[in-house]
């Protein structure tokens, strides 16, 4: 074993071991989101509406952290690490506007007001809610919960509800089957942002059409049933924090106070504030970063960590598996989410991760969890969109984008498919088998599709800042190619291995030609570098023998890391267009980056670590 041998293999060792011991007490991983500005003033001004009085230290703790958190230029980016941006700058100033009831906070008005004069938004003037609308497009999953929220605080004034378009509400109370259909100008999974939302703005628009506010007037009580009947029972609608704030501070100015509905939502706000004063976007992602832990390890597992370990953590994601028609999309059995609070729901990106966790934990054993993972299986399968494409939570909602197929949870999916054929082979009917068969071929189709000319692919749920159109073509080319370089691995991907070799090796010309001079990796070419964007890219170029620039990268990490730590940064995106960090991305990246080198013998110099 050389020197740089050595060095990589003390390196694994140290970041592994780290990573083990970030696991909770029941034997898993909650990481760690980033706090949230955006987060902080939403909840702050729905407990204000609820009870000013009341809630008088959460709604104090919250503005003392926005203010220690402000950037330097006025303004409020919804992570501390992200850079300032108008829409939570806007909801952070009328928060602290409508709240200065509890704490005067002047000066901080005084700075976001010149923050987002420097942007052309006048909070006086009607002018910014064209401007939102503008910057959301047909969206209104984001845009339209954020002008509400002006309004009833005051900005510019309650009349602004003329000009905020109305969200159908009165659709939801529609089968469910024709969602689908329907051109609804939100996403699926923000349905009870377009009830609440849309009630409040009914509550305070005036309408030239008798017609539909008949119609809207008699599905008020209804949709409100329905809201309570979609609440899960920890009270945070996706677990999320904004979602949940957005929902109750509705309810509230519309005359609702006093429903269950705002009770719970309310209680588990207060539950969710942090001890700085802050709140995250999601109370965590506990499913999607264990399932990222275990990738890293999947190599090393019984080095690392003990049979009972795995048996614990197995028995964990057995238990968090849904087990009924769920209540919020209406999905079958089978599928995971991204997190064990009860709010979560079964999506295309956890569900092929857990299913690849419980593999590679059970390699052993797999027919004790053979049942489970293959009505996983059969879940993921049923979600595949008609173009060949995985989508996040429904099925044929394609109207927006983040309810589109996307490459990277598809890239997911065929790798997962493709492991439970080569453990399960033998146990998969014959009907059954065809129809994974032919969901795996139209996944190659779909992603051959959606290859750029330039050799990368997009993701739907990940971004960075730093690119002109806050797009990630590192992110997503590197993710695809490390799922299709394992699918190779398998008898499945070997059928079809002219295709994805051909994928591979356009996907490795791309990342290589964006290495930047440092020799790290950003979200593009000539974006600064991080520490997930590059150790992703490493993992996915180690296996095609691009050992130059993989040993050039693992230097970067290793100064990096020793350097300033395992920073994270702020690529994730949730809720529309909303930033996060998550710190665990960083170091189950990194170790994931060390095994694979380790295990493909990457030749490095002497002095490179």
């Amino acid at each position: 074993m050389t020197l740089s041998d050595l060095q990589l293999q003390q390196e694994f060792e140290k970041y592994s071991n780290l990573l083990l011991r970030e696991r909770n007490a029941q034997g898993y991983w909650s990481g760690r989101l980033s706090s949230s500005a955006l987060g902080v003033a939403v909840a702050i001004t729905a407990l204000f509406f609820y009870d000013d009085k009341g809630n008088v230290p959460e709604i104090s703790n919250g503005l003392h952290w926005l203010k220690e958190n402000v950037n330097a230029d006025g303004g409020f980016g919804d992570s501390p690490q992200s850079v300032s941006n108008v829409s939570t700058s806007l909801l952070c100033y009328a928060a602290v506007k409508v709240c200065s009831k509890v704490v005067k906070n002047d000066l901080l008005i005084r700075q976001i007001v010149n923050y987002l004069g420097s942007q052309s938004i006048d909070v006086n003037s009607e002018q910014l809610i064209a401007a939102i609308l503008d910057f959301y497009k047909t969206d209104r999953t984001f845009s339209v919960p954020i002008l509400t929220m002006c309004a009833l605080c005051g900005v510019p004034g309650h009349e602004a509800f003329d000009s905020i378009p109305q969200l159908p509400f009165e659709l939801s109370l529609l089968p469910r089957s024709l969602y689908r259909m329907l051109n609804l100008s939100v996403v699926s999974y923000a349905i009870p942002a377009l009830v609440a939302v849309g009630i409040a703005i009914f509550k305070f628009k005036q309408r030239k059409n008798p017609l539909m506010r008949l119609i809207r007037k008699a599905s008020v009580n209804k949709s409100l049933t329905l809201l309570r009947a979609i609440q899960p029972v920890s009270g945070g609608y996706l677990e999320a924090i904004p979602l949940t704030a957005f929902v109750t501070l509705c309810l509230i100015e519309s005359g609702y106070r006093d429903l269950e509905v705002v009770r719970d939502g309310i209680v588990f706000l207060k539950r969710t504030q942090r001890d700085d004063g802050s709140w995250p976007i999601d109370i965590d992602l506990s499913t999607w970063v264990s399932t990222l832990a275990v990738k890293s390890l999947r190599n090393n597992l019984d080095e690392v960590m003990p049979l009972i370990d795995q048996q614990k953590l197995t028995a964990h994601f057995l238990s968090i598996q849904n087990k009924t028609i769920h209540p919020f999309n209406g999905t079958q059995p089978g599928g995971w989410g991204w997190t064990s609070y009860p709010g979560s729901v079964p999506d295309g990106d956890d569900t092929p991760g857990t299913i690849l966790a419980l593999l590679a934990l059970n390699q052993r054993t797999p027919q004790l969890i053979q049942q489970p993972v293959l009505e996983g299986c059969s879940w993921l399968i049923d979600l595949q969109n008609s173009d060949g494409g995985f989508p996040t939570f429904s099925k044929g909602w394609g109207k927006l984008p983040f309810d589109q197929s996307c490459a990277d949870l598809t890239g997911h999916a065929i790798l997962a498919m493709a492991k439970v054929d080569t453990v399960f082979h033998s146990a998969i009917k014959s009907n059954q088998y065809s129809k994974l068969n032919k969901s795996f071929e139209r996944a190659v189709t779909y992603l051959e599709k959606q290859l750029d000319k330039s050799g990368y692919w997009l993701p739907l749920w990940f971004g960075n800042q730093h690119t002109a159109d806050h797009t990630n073509p590192v992110y997503g080319t590197a993710r695809v190619l490390s799922y299709l370089n394992e699918t190779l691995e398998t008898p499945l991907g070997r059928e079809y291995e002219v295709k994805l070799k051909s994928m591979i090796e356009r996907g490795c010309v791309y990342l290589t030609s964006v290495q930047n001079q440092d020799k790290s990796w950003g979200g593009a070419k000539n974006i600064r570098g991080s520490i997930e964007e590059t150790a992703l890219v490493i993992t996915a170029l180690i296996k095609n023998s691009y050992n130059q620039e993989c040993a050039a990268g693992i230097n970067w990490l290793a100064e990096k890391t020793e350097s300033e730590g395992l920073i994270a940064s702020p690529i994730g995106l949730y809720f529309a267009s909303l930033w996060y960090d998550e710190e665990l991305y960083p170091l189950t990246a990194y170790v994931d980056c060390l095994s694979e080198s380790i295990i493909s013998n990457l030749p490095l110099p002497q002095d490179s670590l």
